[in-house]
């Protein structure tokens, strides 16, 4: 069989690989939101003492690579905690604590941009600290945070591809597996690059269109 006959013969083994990938990248930016958004509003309306330990935490999932994360929880966090996680565990909730600290500046940089007038206003309608953040100035910066989310989305997508390390089958991994089987590198991983290329410019459309439809109209914000 012609190398190239073969390698198309896998590409049903490849896409189903991407099963894994949107499960990692549901699970990462699902996590990340959940951690990013206390994140934001802690850094921007808590005590100095919160906000240090944030900016800490932001520091280290920032400044660290993603491949030495993941061999340091799932050889070293994890099972120092006691906790006997799989490898598709392991890099989810990896890339979910990385994607919370860049999406905690997505939201911090949303919710700064909300006119502070709006906070003032609701105060003085009797609303307090936190009803007012909650109420009137996160539902907007999540709106105003779509577009900066839709590059976490194309980020954590091509960061989940990283996780074939720990031996998850995802996309990449199996592209791999079909390089060692045939014989044959370039077009495996062509057709794979492709796939990306397509899984990235197909989700960001898809936050673009939501943004159109939630985004606020004739809000000015700052900067």
């Amino acid at each position: 069989m012609p190398v190239q006959a073969s390698v198309i013969a896998y590409i049903p083994y490849m896409l189903d690989g991407l099963k894994m990938t949107f499960l990692l990248v549901g699970g990462g930016l699902g996590i990340g939101f959940l951690i990013g958004v206390p994140i934001a509003i802690g850094q921007v309306y808590g005590p100095k003492e919160l906000k240090a330990a944030l900016d800490a935490y932001v520091w280290f999932f920032r400044g660290t690579p993603l491949l030495v994360l993941l061999f340091l929880f799932y050889w070293g966090v994890f099972p120092a905690l006691g906790l006997n996680l799989n490898a598709v565990l392991t890099s989810a909730l990896v890339l979910g604590m990385r994607s919370g600290a860049y999406q905690s500046q997505i939201f911090r940089g949303a919710i700064t941009s909300v006119p502070e007038g709006q906070y003032m206003a609701a105060r003085s309608l009797g609303m307090g600290k936190w009803q007012a953040v909650l109420s009137i100035i996160v539902p907007q910066a999540l709106r105003i945070a779509i577009p900066g989310w839709s590059n976490e989305y194309a980020i954590i997508l091509k960061d989940s591809a990283i996780c074939f390390v720990l031996g998850v089958m995802e996309m990449l991994n199996r592209t791999r597996y079909v390089m060692i089987s045939t014989g044959e590198a370039l077009l495996p991983f062509i057709f794979a690059g492709i796939t990306y290329i397509f899984l990235t410019y197909g989700g960001v459309k898809v936050f673009d269109i939501i943004y159109e439809r939630y985004k606020i109209p004739g809000l000015l914000v700052r900067g």
